[in-house]
This record gives structure tokens, C-alpha cells and sequence, in this order.
């Protein structure tokens, strides 16, 4: 019965593995941005006029900026967290996990979740 339970366990961790969708490339046009995963597979398109300007991406979320918002997005374009530009600034750089930013003279990184990990003064 254990095993069972154990080999249960093992599967359901795979399938949530496979249904993460993973940023590989995302390919901008005129009105559009096509998110591609390491697979070269199209994971979906979202639109100029609804997401605003991509600033960056990391494998399994984006950034993007749109009015006076930064949405951080999961891969298909759902908006996960919403930071007001004035609290963030100008973002200069996107990880894997973290989202840097620069606000007058202080450098600041953002966890992917949208929440304050450090600052510091820039040099």
C-alpha cells in the first residue's frame, strides 16, 4: 500500500512538473507577443493593447509594463502580481527568480512573486 501511495505521489509530481509551461523565447511583432517554450512550441499570444510593453522574462513568468503598472505575468499571460511604476521605477534587468529595478538612487530586487527582497544605493 505504501507503495502505491509512493508511486502515486511520483506521477501527480510529474504531471505538475509537465503542465508548467517554460519561457524559452518570446517573439515581439507589431501588435503581438508570441511566448515560446524549449521546445520552440508556441505556449500562447498576447497582445500589444492588453499587456502593454514586455520588459523581460524569466523561465516561468514576464514583466511587462503597461500605463503606470507592472504586471508580472505566468507564461499564457495571467496577470500573478500588479506593482505601481512608482514604487518599483525602471526595470533594468529580469532573472529566473528575481526582477531588479532601479528608483532614483536606489537599486531594488523583486522576488518573481512581486514582493521587496533588498535595496541598496546605487553606486
Amino acid at each position: 500500500m505504501r507503495q502505491l501511495f509512493t508511486i502515486l505521489f511520483l506521477l501527480l509530481s510529474f504531471v505538475a512538473q509537465a503542465q508548467r509551461q517554460q519561457i524559452s523565447y518570446i517573439e515581439e511583432t507589431k501588435n503581438w507577443y508570441y511566448v515560446y517554450d524549449e521546445k520552440g512550441k508556441m505556449i500562447g499570444g498576447l497582445s500589444r493593447s492588453s499587456i502593454g510593453e514586455i520588459k523581460g522574462w524569466g523561465s516561468d513568468f514576464l514583466v511587462a509594463k503597461r500605463y503606470s503598472f507592472y504586471y508580472i505575468c505566468d507564461a499564457k499571460g495571467k496577470t500573478l502580481k500588479t506593482l505601481n511604476v512608482s514604487d518599483v521605477g525602471e526595470i533594468v534587468a529580469v532573472t529566473n527568480s528575481t526582477i531588479t529595478s532601479r528608483r532614483g538612487s536606489w537599486i531594488i530586487t523583486w522576488s518573481k512573486e512581486g514582493k521587496k527582497i533588498s535595496a541598496r544605493t546605487a553606486n
